[in-house]
This record gives C-alpha cells, structure tokens and sequence, in this order.
C-alpha cells in the first residue's frame, strides 16, 4: 500500500483545488453583477454548474475505472484552471454562463476521481481516516480561499479569478509530476464494456444516495439562507459573517481530519452517520437560539461537526459495498451532493420567505428522515459496520 505517501499529497491536492475554488466564492456574484446580471440571472448562473456537476460527476467517474485516476484528475484540475483564467478575461454575461458550464462539466473530474482514489490505496479499515483527511481538505480550502478572495478583489474582479488561476496551474503540474497512478491496468475495467453510470444506484445502497441527497439538500438551504438570518437576529454584518463560516469549516475540518478515523476503526461507519446526523439536528435548532455573534458561531460549529461526522462515513460506508467500481460510485455519490445543492438553494429560500426559522426547522425534520433513511438501509445490511 502506498497510503503513507499518497495520502498527504491528495490532501494537497484537494486543499489547492478547494482553494481556489473558494476564492472566487465571495467575488463571482459582483463580478456578475458588474456585466449587468439580475438577481434571477445570478441564481442561474450559481445554478449551472451544479447542474453540469450532477450531470457529468459520474461520468468521469466511470471513465477514471477504465483509463485510471490520474488522466482522470488532470482533465478536472485543467478545466478549473482554464476557467479561472478565461473568466478573469470575460467581457459578456453570455460568456460567463459559457465559462460556467465548461467549468462544472470538467471539474465535476475532481472529487469522484480522489475519493476513488483513496478507496484503491486504503485497507477498508483505514478507509474512514482517508475520506476523512480529503474531507479536511475540502473544508480548509473552503476557509482560506474566500479570504484569499475577499482581499484579493480590492486589486479588481478580475484579480482573485487570476489568482485562483495560477493556484490551479500549480496543482496540475504538482499532479502531473509527482502523483502517482493508483488503478493499476489489470484493475480496470474494459473500454468495451458499456455499463450504465446508475449501476451503482441499485440494491441496497440506493438508499444512502437518497440519504445523502437530503442532507445536501439541509445543508445548502442552510448556505443560502443564513446570511439574512445573522443579520437579522444578530445584527451580523458580512465581515462577521466570513468569521463564523471560518470558525465552522475549522471546526468540520478538525473533526475529518483528526477524529473521524479512529471513530470509524473504533464504532464502525454506521454508528459515526448517526452521530453525525443527530449532532446536525441539534445544530438546526440551536440555530433558531441565535442572538449574537458567538452564539452563531457555536451553533453554526456543532452542526459543522455534525455534518463533517456524515461525508467522510457515507463515503467511506459506500466504497466497501459497491460493486459498480469505485469511481462510478464516487462519481454517483458527487452527483447526489449536487443534486441537493440544485434542490437545496430555491427551497431554502421559498422557506425563509415564509418565516425566517423554516429553514432549519427543516433542517431538523430532513436530518430525521435522513436517520429513517440510514436505519432502513441497516436494517438490510447485515455486517458489523452498521450494527
């Protein structure tokens, strides 16, 4: 096993491309709104590369089980990159959407094809510590970036796309020259051999995806709402705002990359989902508690942990079942997550507009069926992981 080397250099890998992935988060929507971009217009814009994500995720997931990761992993890595660039360089609106699109059909390379990944270097008993380290990955690259971002956009709009650019460039020449090839050639699967991409999404596992679905759908109603809420129960302003999302993707970080593994080796994945689920369910309604800047920074924390207990377990849980490979199930599993965050933002909204604490009255009402969910699937399962 190559896992002591491979490991630490697919953290890296992650936290670049997370990064800069994140450092245009606090920018795109002004950068939009600088071609003359309506509020709808935005939110389709935000939308279609999600979309592109749910559409292609397990695509290249197959693809990575028959050409190998690496291949797989440059073309998302490349594709980032080009669209840094090309949108620091737009000059229409038409062309941003153009951008996005290429953008989310590429880049959906990205995630299936690691955690894929980190399934072929990983005994199933340290498959747990993997996912989780990844998952750390992604959550830090998600609090440097917007800062990165934030500071960057006072040189321009443009700058911060650049910025993220160059990051990406980097990452695909750190892949390209030192990461090795993890699916050796008599592991893969025939190119002649046509399988459909939903092979994975049959059985028993079917009811994780679901499961999976809705708490990305919990999760990004949360994202798209909470601004507002901070503002108006605790007068938060965005600068405030930025340190509690930073503090919460610390806290989920913390939680994948040190704790999660020894959880897992210790309890099994089934009993960390439903930590994980039951912490994110407090978390919802300590939200609806919230009435200042600590406050909201606790409670946004606790569900941050409780959600940081979930993907790394799902992942990890699916990975030893599926029989579809790894990659087809990693790339199926991306595409529910997008799924949720297509499904997530609007119902969020239509909430909030309704009462402010719907949202994450929601939240606690879709974490318990996601629990239903998860003890549906147990109950089918006989082994010790989800005992």
């Amino acid at each position: 096993m190559q896992t002591k080397k491979a490991l630490p250099i697919l953290f890296l890998v992650m936290f670049l491309v997370m990064l800069g992935f994140g450092i245009i988060i606090p920018v795109l929507p002004f950068f939009a709104q600088s071609f003359g971009a309506s509020s709808l217009q935005l939110g389709f814009l935000m939308a279609v590369y999600s979309v592109m994500q749910f559409i292609f995720a397990p695509v290249w997931g197959g693809v990575s089980d028959r050409i190998g990761r690496k291949p797989v992993m440059l073309i998302g890595i490349l594709g980032l990159a080009l669209s840094f660039f090309a949108f620091a360089f737009a000059g229409q609106l038409w062309e941003l959407f153009a951008i996005r699109i290429v953008a989310g059909i590429l880049s959906s390379a990205n995630m299936p094809t690691v955690t894929a990944y980190v399934a072929d270097i990983t005994l199933p008993e340290e498959r747990g510590k993997g996912m989780g380290m990844i998952g750390a990955a992604v959550g830090l690259g998600f609090v440097f970036g917007p800062a990165i971002g934030g500071i960057a956009s006072k040189g321009g709009y443009s700058m911060p796309f650049l910025i993220a650019g160059i990051s990406s460039a980097v990452t695909f020449l750190f892949v390209l020259f030192v990461l090795k090839e993890s699916l050796p050639p008599e592991k893969r699967k025939q190119s002649g051999v046509k399988e459909s991409r939903w092979k994975a999404f049959s059985g028993n596992l079917a009811t994780l995806y679901i499961m999976n679905f809705v708490v990305s759908v919990s999760m990004a109603g949360l994202e798209t709402t909470f601004a507002y809420y901070g503002a108006d129960k605790a007068g938060l302003d965005t600068l405030h705002l930025g340190y509690i999302f930073m503090i919460m993707g610390f806290a989920g970080a913390l939680v994948q990359g040190g704790l999660i593994g020894r959880l897992i080796k210790k309890f099994g994945e089934g009993a960390v989902i439903q930590m994980g689920l039951v912490i994110s369910a407090v978390g919802f309604g300590l939200i609806l508690l919230t009435d200042s800047f600590w406050t909201a920074a606790l409670y946004l924390s606790i569900f941050g942990i409780g959600n940081g207990f979930m993907r790394p377990s799902v992942t990890a849980l699916i990975s030893k079942r599926t029989t579809a490979g790894q990659g087809n199930a990693s790339g199926l599993l991306s595409s529910f997550d997008s799924l949720g965050r297509i499904v997530g933002p609007p119902v969020g909204g239509a909430l909030y507009a309704i009462g402010t604490g719907f949202p994450y009255v929601s939240g606690i009402i879709l974490s318990a069926v996601a629990l239903v969910l998860y003890y549906v699937f147990a109950g089918r399962d006989k082994s010790k992981a989800t005992a």
